[in-house]
């Protein structure tokens, strides 16, 4: 915060030193409220920034035991690692073999990973589930995971996971990057480009910082922001097809932000606006065309770039 507080501290010590020169009475006046509003201005930057990472990263936790529970009600089983932890969950649909493509779900940032069976279900209903087998990851500190809740811990854990998929087979894999997911999504694919076949991303941002501007317009958001989730640069070198799902009202990650993202990529890519919803509000029934449509572009089924 040094970077903040000094240019600050000498707004203030030159506004002190004016208090000495000949100044107009109403001048004068104005020296000591204007500091005191700087100092709590400098007060607030501080508090925000050192909070930053509770107002990003909002989980659900619970134990193991509770979300095993769950996971059965709901028809899903855990994903572990090589060593046995729950890094996440897939379905425990039983099919004659295994689907034909992987697709990894990285979440928005509240909740926990159960909490988004719907990329099962819409995914997993395509031909009878023989097309799409869904990963629904769990970030470090969320659900029952250990961890730490930032951006180099997701990073580090999601590359343990896609190297984790890759020595148990070589079928195609595939991204989900819902929100502050698509961060993930976009970093993995920069970093698994020969392995990543495609990424959807749904209501994603270009960077964390644009989205972090539009609810703290007041403050120096670039300058304080940790974790840059910079989807732009991470897109940059990618060139297989990215889907893009865009709320039309969004007022979390305004449509705008996902069109500049949707603009800066490579082709081929497609993008579709659900028209008149919120950003948690994108109509999710498994049985709507465009689960299938999204499907077909992911793997060039006869897909058009363009706009919906």
């Amino acid at each position: 915060m040094k970077y903040l507080a000094t240019p600050l501290a000498n707004v203030i010590a030159r506004v002190t030193w004016n208090q000495h020169m000949r100044l107009p009475p109403i001048l004068k006046r104005l020296i000591p409220p204007l500091r005191k509003v700087a100092r709590i201005y400098l007060l607030v930057i501080l508090v925000i920034a050192a909070l930053q990472r509770y107002l990003i990263y909002q989980p659900t936790r619970d134990t193991e035991q509770a979300l095993l529970s769950e996971a059965r009600n709901l028809g899903v089983e855990p994903w572990r690692d090589r060593s046995g932890q729950i890094i996440g969950w897939k379905s425990g649909r039983k099919l004659t073999g295994p689907a034909k493509n992987r697709l990894v779900v990285f979440q928005g940032n509240a909740g926990f990973a159960l909490h988004r069976l719907h990329f099962i279900e819409g995914f997993e209903h395509l031909e009878n589930g023989h097309l799409w087998e869904v990963y629904l990851f769990e970030y470090p500190g969320y659900g029952a995971r250990p961890g730490t809740k930032s951006e180099a811990s997701f990073k580090k854990a999601g590359t343990e996971a896609i190297q984790s998929l890759q020595a148990e087979d070589s079928r195609s894999l595939y991204l989900l990057g819902e929100s502050l997911g698509s961060g993930m999504a976009c970093a993995m694919a920069h970093d698994f480009s020969d392995a990543v076949s495609g990424v959807f991303l749904v209501t994603p941002f270009t960077r964390l910082a644009d989205a972090g501007e539009v609810h703290f317009p007041f403050l120096p958001v670039k300058l304080i922001l940790r974790d840059h989730w910079d989807n732009v640069t991470a897109l940059a070198p990618y060139r297989k097809p990215v889907a893009v799902l865009l709320a039309e009202k969004d007022t979390v990650v305004p449509m705008e932000i996902g069109k500049r993202l949707f603009q800066a990529t490579n082709e081929p890519k497609r993008v579709w606006i659900m028209p008149g919803v919120d950003h948690n509000e994108l109509d999710i029934a498994p049985q709507l065309p465009w689960w299938q449509e999204v499907s077909d572009f992911l793997l060039q089924r006869n897909a058009e770039s363009g706009r919906d």
